[in-house]
């Protein structure tokens, strides 16, 4: 049986975070901090999981994103 290929997780930045909410780079330090945004640590960088952005932003997948773009 074959297996289909998972998706690596994605993850942003944040300031790619920041440029997404329009918000300072501080912001989404002090929301990592605070505990009101997830995010996972890489050495001295944090990263912030797609999914919690989408949950932030109101988008449900990647289908709906193409669609409001269009």
């Amino acid at each position: 049986m074959t297996q289909l290929p998972r998706k690596a997780p994605q993850f942003y930045t944040v300031a790619e975070v920041a440029e997404l909410t329009r918000v300072s780079r501080m912001t989404v330090y002090r929301m990592v901090h605070a505990g009101e945004l997830p995010a996972v640590r890489f050495g001295s960088s944090y990263r912030v999981p797609k999914t919690a952005i989408d949950a932030m932003l109101g988008v449900e997948d990647d289908d709906a994103a193409r669609a409001v773009g269009e």
